[in-house]
């Protein structure tokens, strides 16, 4: 079956409620395991199936946000989302409260109950319409962002399709792109705001009501962190502030000293050579075989794998008019089946998402052999990052299918951006952490919060040509901002533990390949850092982890330079 026939139907919101309110309260009354068992098998089955509606639901909305029909059934599904949540943890309390919990445990694994606990603290019926109005909000976000249409080079091109001229060769056409990029954003500057503002006040108030300080503590709860916390994450931004910063200020200066840039600017730090960045060579199709190719060579799961991808369309790669920007990649509990959404536009990030968004899909796809939870297919995110960005350094040796004469540019490139990004993932971070400390700052105070935050992490980021950026509004473009917060340290944190993947399959890939598929197996059975302890990964929270990483890394910097 094509993901195109893939059923949608409104879920029946007052027929699943209904149905997950008795189990709940047959949960309370049953006293055998077995039959508490079949129960929340029940329970899986419901929710499973109610997941792979909103998700058929949100990616069709998001291939075509112009859409009306999946446009009014996203806001169905905001309105009403909160009724089966309140529902859902019914069954939780239920759970986790019942006098067989100590042999429920044993059957399930204690991680899955301390993550019902933690979910517990982050809902109440009491902020169900501030939820809605939370989702309604990064809706109009998404649209806002996916409305863009600005007009280079005699075409109208989305935000994404814009990059190709923000890479350039050529400084005045990368300035020329990036200052109509900046155009659109100061043309949209009160709209966001508004949003970005309403954003932070509602979830605060959320975060009260629910007994929380501040946003902070609610926001590692909606994210699952069950085994670090806010000073945790506070003493890994200092590991990467005072170890990794410096190197990274290294390798962009050399970078651009390579391109012939005396005074780089925002727009020139993303071009890394002087004949262009590396591209890859063949239209979306030629790609996909490619990819094929590779992950027919790379092992016999990831043959399966990609093979089972391409039989049931679940890849939407190209630009459209109308599609949301970016690229993700999410998973249909009722077929099995992961399915990568992205927007091909001519540059290596097209190959990456044929790595990063398919080490998530493999993961997906994989654990749901081993697990019928839907609550444990997905681990939380900083542990799902690993499995996408170490597929990224797993697909090297292949690299020549897709860049062919640019494989040295791109292995290099690839490399040295995998480190610098860390600073500024974790740039990210540290705003949000002031942002929602500091819920009833102004526009213009966030936008100076942002400013000493890149001047701290990113101080090779000078903005002084590109205005809305010289204001403090880059953060604009990072979506994870509006709709995730807090999730974006987390691709920081599974960078390091990729990296560390990457270095052991350079002295022992056959160990470092079955450790990484037994971590995807894995999925989420395990907290973030109880799944790297299993395959052997050092935990980034320790002292002298990020300068260990760099150690080891650099001299392999050194050697891929040319």
């Amino acid at each position: 079956m094509k993901f195109k026939d893939y059923k949608y139907e409104r879920p029946d919101f007052l027929g699943i409620s209904k149905e997950l309110e008795n189990i709940a309260s047959a949960i309370k009354e049953e006293k055998e395991v077995e039959k508490i068992i079949k129960l929340i098998d029940k329970r899986n089955e419901i929710i499973g199936h109610y997941d792979t509606l909103t998700s058929i639901c949100y990616v069709r909305n998001t291939i075509d946000t112009t859409d009306a029909f999946y446009e009014e059934e996203i806001n169905v599904i905001q309105e009403n989302g909160p009724m089966i949540t309140e529902k859902a943890q019914e069954i939780i309390y239920a759970i986790i409260n019942h006098e067989k919990k100590p042999e429920l445990e044993k059957h399930y694994g204690k991680y899955w109950f301390e993550a019902m606990e933690l979910s517990l603290k982050t809902f109440d019926p009491s902020v169900s319409d501030l939820l809605v109005e939370e989702g309604k909000l990064t809706v109009e976000y998404n649209k806002v962002m996916a409305s863009a249409q600005i007009e280079y080079d005699g075409k109208i091109n989305n935000l994404s399709q814009m990059r190709k001229y923000t890479t350039s060769v050529d400084r005045n056409i990368r300035k020329e792109a990036t200052l109509k990029v900046d155009e659109f954003l100061q043309a949209n500057e009160e709209k966001i705001d508004n949003i970005y503002d309403k954003l932070v006040k509602i979830r605060h108030e959320i975060a009260l009501k629910l007994g929380y300080k501040n946003f902070i503590e609610l926001g590692y709860a909606r994210m699952g962190r069950t085994d670090y916390n806010a000073c945790d994450v506070d003493n890994y931004r200092k590991q990467v502030l005072e170890s990794l910063v410096p190197v990274a200020n290294e390798i962009i200066l050399k970078n651009c000293k390579r391109i012939g840039v005396t005074n780089p600017q925002i727009y020139d730090l993303d071009l890394q050579f002087l004949d262009g960045n590396p591209t890859p060579k063949g239209n979306k199709d030629e790609l996909v075989n490619k990819a094929l190719k590779m992950y027919t060579e790379m092992s016999k799961e990831t043959k399966e794998f990609f093979e089972f991808m391409i039989e049931h369309d679940l890849l939407d790669l190209e630009t459209k008019k109308g599609k949301q920007n970016g690229g993700y990649c999410t998973y249909f509990y009722d077929y099995k089946s992961p399915f990568i959404f992205s927007n091909f536009n001519g540059t290596s990030g097209d190959v990456d998402v044929l790595t990063h968004e398919a080490g998530h899909a493999f993961m997906a796809y994989t654990c749901s052999k081993e697990l019928s939870n839907p609550d444990l297919i997905w681990p939380t995110s900083e542990a799902c990052e690993i499995h996408s960005m170490s597929m990224e350094f797993f697909a090297h040796p292949w690299m020549e299918l897709f860049f062919e004469e640019d494989t040295k540019k791109y292995l290099l490139s690839h490399t040295n951006e995998a480190l610098t990004f860390i600073p500024y993932g974790v740039c990210v971070d540290h705003f949000q952490h002031l942002v929602y400390e500091n819920p009833f700052a102004t526009p213009q105070e966030r936008k100076e919060m942002w400013k000493k935050c890149e001047k701290m992490y990113t101080p090779w980021r000078v903005m002084d040509e590109i205005p809305m950026f010289a204001k403090g509004a880059f953060w604009y473009k990072q979506g994870h901002i509006f709709s995730s917060p807090f999730y974006y340290i987390d691709y920081t944190l599974a960078q390091v533990c990729a990296l560390e993947f990457y270095l052991d399959s350079i002295e022992n890939k056959a160990d470092a390949w079955d450790r990484y598929v037994k971590l995807c197996k894995l999925g989420g059975s395990k907290s973030f850092v109880g799944l790297i302890k299993e395959v052997g990964i050092h935990n980034p929270f320790e002292n002298g982890s990020i300068r260990g990483i760099i150690e080891r890394l650099l001299p392999v910097i050194e050697k891929l330079e040319f």
